[in-house]
């Protein structure tokens, strides 16, 4: 398949453009756009047939449910039901934006999109392009994100056409992603709001909204065998690069001292060695193959903006081995660590 690439200005956008990618959404094909938080894999999300093409495009599992993303509030009742109050709170609070939320599906929603479960993940991203482009998609866009499965997500349209160049019909080239990590997934179907996955928006940031919030196990990893996810990002391995990646956790001087002797034995043994740090630590790093810094301890945002590319820069340099310090950050420190300790397979050592 011959992919096609067209940049987009989010601050002057090319509506013919935009609609040649919303002519291919409702012709059955595939279009990776850019949001705030990483790029999407977008198909008819009241397609089958396109939903199945995205599952097939990433290699995906098929239980592993989709967003779909829309671009005006009414939207949201013509494929979910029982939207609470509490769900209308959220969404008046947080729309557009990085936040997900589930809902009892209707039916015009097909189980491929909802990875055969009755209910319905949704989402209206805060990015100009992208909310252009679901308009004229027809106002539904099933989108993961727009990577090969288990892959560390794209954050940038150069990541996009790396795994999906020849995959899929058209990729919208947007720029950079501002936020960097996916969407504050909220289950909305139980007695009180549950966060499936955590994301820019807190647990915090919710509760203060709806003064109750619980947290799935899996947000701590705590999955059960055989157990159909209900949200992107619950059961599988995601965000891996190709090498060995742990996670050191522990004070600062014993975290740096630890990955030093890891680096100079992974090099004595032919091994080539990365190492994920901070503005306050790579300075005291040696000999390492590859050696980024994600920003400032302070500053979460940068580390959650740089992730993923610093995970895929090691696959670029062929790093077999991967030692990152831990970034338990106090406001999306729980997102940051969520994605990581999936990407290390639960691969942690405490010093």
């Amino acid at each position: 398949m011959d992919t096609k690439i067209v940049k987009i200005d989010e601050n002057a956008i090319d509506h013919e453009a935009i609609k040649a990618a919303g002519d291919v959404i409702k012709k059955g094909g595939l279009v990776a756009f850019p949001t705030e938080t990483v790029y999407g894999l977008g198909g008819n999300a009241l397609d089958p047939g396109a939903s199945r093409k995205i599952y097939e495009a990433k290699g995906r599992p098929s239980d592993n449910p989709l967003i779909v993303h829309i671009y005006r509030m009414e939207d949201l009742y013509e494929v979910a039901a029982d939207v609470s109050n509490d769900a209308i709170k959220l969404a008046d609070k947080f729309w557009p934006g990085p936040l997900t939320m589930i809902f009892n599906k209707k039916a015009i929603v097909p189980g491929e999109t909802t990875g055969g479960l009755d209910t319905v993940a949704v989402r209206m991203p805060d990015n100009s392009i992208a909310s252009e482009f679901i308009k004229a998609s027809g106002g539904f866009v099933a989108a993961p994100s727009a990577n090969l499965s288990g892959r560390p997500s794209p954050t940038s349209a150069a990541h996009v056409i790396e795994d999906m160049d020849g995959r899929i019909d058209m990729i919208i080239d947007g720029g950079s992603s501002v936020i960097g990590l996916e969407s504050t997934i909220v289950d909305m179907t139980g007695d009180v709001p549950m966060i499936l996955r955590p994301g820019y928006i807190s647990g915090e940031m919710v509760k203060d909204v709806l003064f109750k919030v619980d947290y799935d196990p899996a947000v701590f990893g705590d999955v059960t065998e055989g157990l159909r996810p209900k949200a992107p990002g619950m059961k599988y391995r995601h965000y891996a690069p190709k090498g060995e990646l742990m996670i050191i956790k522990g004070d600062r001087d014993l975290v740096v001292r630890y990955i030093q002797e890891r680096i100079t034995g992974g090099l004595e043994q032919g091994k080539r060695v990365g190492i994920i740090a901070t503005d306050e630590t790579a300075g005291y790093y040696r000999d390492a193959t590859l050696l980024k810094s994600v920003g400032a301890r302070e500053d979460e945002e940068s580390i959650a903006r740089h992730l993923y590319a610093v995970l895929r820069e090691c696959d670029d340099s062929d790093i077999d081995l991967i030692f990152s310090e831990d970034f338990d950050t106090p406001r999306i420190g729980q997102a940051i660590m969520n994605r990581l300790i999936k990407a290390a397979g639960h691969n942690i050592v405490n010093v």
